[in-house]
Parts: structure tokens; C-alpha cells; sequence
């Protein structure tokens, strides 16, 4: 099978984070701007689960992903711009995946044009790049 993924002329930055003790653990990155306690989903006590660090991530790029789209458009992303990011963890048998749902806000912007714009956003969005195929993702403005 053939690598369809092209190769990069210019890597523009790289996260370098380190985590200990896995869901139960901590994880903290190489200029010590994330330094966070992790738990389970759905444990008590301090702590985030991976999923929400995976849906925040995909939040914050869909945005700028957006933003480019509504730039080619002509339109400018409106200040209270948002993505609600819901991201399950499920089980099948005894596989576990993810899916995803990105509920998008953009006030004052029309349905077909905020459809126009998140399907482009979708398109070039470097985690829906990651994610096509593998996760089941429905996006819907809101």
C-alpha cells in the first residue's frame, strides 16, 4: 500500500510532552506550560482524561481552520466564534474507539454559509485530516 500522506517541506513546531502512569498518571510538556494530573473518565478527584484534551485540541484548531475558510470567503469569524467538542469513548466487543461531535456557533452568520465554512474547515482542519476514516465525526452548527 502506498504512503498517500505527503511529506513535510517545513515542520512549523513540535509538542514534545511526557506522560507517567497513563490514565491515573501526569503528563507535562517540554517548556512546562502544561503540567497537569490525569485521571479516568467519569473518576473522582483532580485530573483530565484524554478525551477532553483531544477535544479541546480539535476545538481550538477547527476555529483556526474556520477562520481560514471564512477568510477565502470574504467573512470574518465573528468574536464569540465557538466549537462544543464532544468526544465519547466507546466499546464495541471488546475494541474501544472514538466519535465525535463538533456543534459550532458562529452568531450572526447564516446556516448555509456557517455549513459552507465548516466544510472547509473540515477539509483542511490538521486533527479532521487525522481523524477521517478513523473516528465517526458529525458536525453541526448550532
Amino acid at each position: 500500500m502506498e504512503n498517500t500522506i505527503p511529506q513535510p517541506e517545513k515542520v512549523l513546531y513540535t509538542a514534545k510532552t511526557r506522560t507517567t502512569g497513563g490514565r491515573e498518571g501526569s503528563a507535562q510538556s517540554s517548556d512546562d506550560r502544561l503540567n497537569i494530573k490525569l485521571t479516568s473518565p467519569g473518576a473522582a478527584g483532580p485530573g483530565t482524561n484524554p478525551e477532553q484534551l483531544f477535544a479541546a485540541g480539535w476545538s481550538a484548531c477547527f476555529i483556526g481552520a474556520m477562520g481560514i475558510a471564512a477568510g477565502k470567503l470574504g467573512i470574518r469569524l465573528p468574536a464569540d466564534t465557538a466549537v462544543d467538542t464532544e468526544v465519547d469513548l466507546y466499546q464495541t466487543g471488546s475494541e474501544y474507539y472514538l466519535q465525535a461531535r463538533l456543534n459550532v456557533s458562529l452568531p450572526g452568520i447564516d446556516k448555509e454559509t456557517v455549513n459552507t465554512i465548516t466544510t472547509m474547515a473540515h477539509q483542511t482542519c490538521p486533527y479532521s485530516k487525522m481523524t477521517r476514516g478513523n473516528v465517526n465525526v458529525t458536525i453541526t452548527a448550532v
